[in-house]
């Protein structure tokens, strides 16, 4: 099951990781949120233990959204090394999310 990032916990479970890190930025009342959610569910089963997958709650988490510029939702970035190093914005299949946490691993 993906993680559930908060302000307390996101510098040590993702920016301090040593692992590729998937981070979904969502919403309760996001519609595309809803569709991407279940691919990040899948993902986090997919790459367990050689990646972190975790989601971000927008509304409950506002200094992690603001940090990164987040301005549409769902985003997702890719971290490697507590940076960003790639994102994907929108609700997209799972085949292109896959492909950039592989191509950082």
């Amino acid at each position: 099951m993906a993680l559930e990032f908060t302000e307390a916990n996101f510098d040590e479970l993702a920016l301090q990781s040593d692992k590729p890190v998937l981070v979904d930025f969502w919403a309760e009342w996001c519609g595309p949120c809803r569709m991407v959610g279940p691919i990040v569910e899948e993902i986090s089963k997919d790459y367990e233990g050689k990646a972190i997958i975790g989601k971000v709650n927008v509304d409950e988490n506002p200094s992690i959204s603001s940090k990164y510029g987040i301005r549409n939702i769902p985003t997702i970035l890719f971290l490697k090394n507590g940076e960003v190093v790639d994102k994907s914005v929108g609700a997209v299949p799972k085949n292109i999310l896959t492909d950039k946490l592989d191509a950082h691993m």
